[in-house]
């Protein structure tokens, strides 16, 4: 491990000030993701600036505004959170499917959203990776990906974004906030993931130095009712092989409104815009489910050893969207 400083920020605009000053420096939150990358050489920073003291470890609800979560609340008090588990079931699920319960204690929100992906050729320092060394490759491709991208990849890179968290948050319109040196900004969760084109070094739009310190979740009614559905490959703590949250709002068996989000099957959380717009106005049932997900999946481009995903991803939408419905009957 590369020989680092250390300084823990007392305040967020000094924080970021120190990020400024100083281009190869990390912010440092939980270091659940930073720190295992650092011991294998893939991250590393001359000096970490210790986010975790900042006073952005507040969750705050309000019918009108939603719910607001600050950047430092760990996973942990996050699921447990009454008005998360309470207006946004799918997204304390989705926390508890993420880790293991010591992994939860320590991570915290903005973390979660930038750790990095967990493809085996990123931290082998002896194989190319163009995520880690731009141009030097993706061996994955040809290799080992049996867990990686069908959907928005391409021949730079295949792998696939690690965060369940994400997924249960893109599905309800997450705006995420960040402080720079420059002032404050925001950006929607969905915008915040760069498509991996032929720069998957270049993984999110947030400005050079920027500091998460928040995500909004707007009011949404019909994420009372949603639901996260985590399959991977044992029952104890591992990543997922494909994943969806999901809402349904159904009225005299019509589907009213409908939220989908997958994950493990791009280099982002996947907002399945195409299944929506396929169910919206239409009937409920499993004919209609399997439909609006083959519209979806119609743009997967599977590589040869995971092109089980497509089935999966399908099964998972029906399965979970006909629990829903026949939850919304009752």
């Amino acid at each position: 491990m590369r020989e680092f400083g250390y300084e823990r920020a007392v305040d967020v605009s000094g924080a970021v000030a120190l990020l400024a000053d100083d281009p190869d420096a990390r912010f440092l939150g939980g270091g659940t993701n930073l720190v295992d990358l650092m011991k294998a050489g893939v991250e590393r920073p001359a000096r970490l600036v210790d986010v975790r003291e900042l006073p952005l470890d507040r969750i705050d609800f309000t019918p009108a505004t939603g719910l607001r979560i600050g950047a430092t609340v760990t996973n942990s008090d996050l699921a447990a959170h009454p008005e998360v588990r309470r207006h946004h079931p799918a997204l304390a699920q989705a926390v508890l499917a993420g880790a293991s319960g010591q992994l939860r204690n320590m991570a915290t929100v903005g973390g979660n959203l930038l750790q990095r992906t967990r493809c085996g050729y990123f931290t082998d320092l002896s194989k190319p990776c163009n995520k880690r060394e731009p141009g030097s490759g993706c061996p994955a491709v040809a290799g080992e990906h049996h867990n990686h991208a069908i959907l928005g990849a391409s021949a730079h890179c295949v792998a696939t974004h690690p965060s369940d968290m994400a997924v249960a948050l893109i599905a309800f319109d997450a705006v995420v906030s960040y402080e720079t040196a420059s002032g404050t900004g925001e950006l929607p969760l969905a915008d915040l993931y760069r498509p991996v084109g032929d720069t998957p070094d270049r993984e999110t739009a947030l400005p050079p130095g920027a500091l998460i310190t928040a995500v909004t979740l707007p009011p949404a009614p019909l994420a009372a009712r949603s639901r996260y559905r985590k399959v991977r490959e044992r029952a104890s703590y591992a990543f997922a092989i494909g994943s969806i949250a999901a809402a349904l709002d159904v009225r005299d068996g019509v589907v009213h409104d409908v939220r989908l989000a997958f994950g493990a099957v791009a280099s982002r959380p996947w907002r399945a815009r195409e299944a929506e717009r396929a169910l919206l106005g239409g009937p409920v049932g499993a004919e209609a489910f399997a439909a609006a997900a083959d519209a979806e999946l119609a743009a997967a481009e599977p590589l040869p050893h995971n092109g089980y995903k497509v089935q999966l991803m399908r099964n998972l939408v029906v399965a979970v969207l006909s629990e829903l419905a026949e939850e919304a009957s009752r």
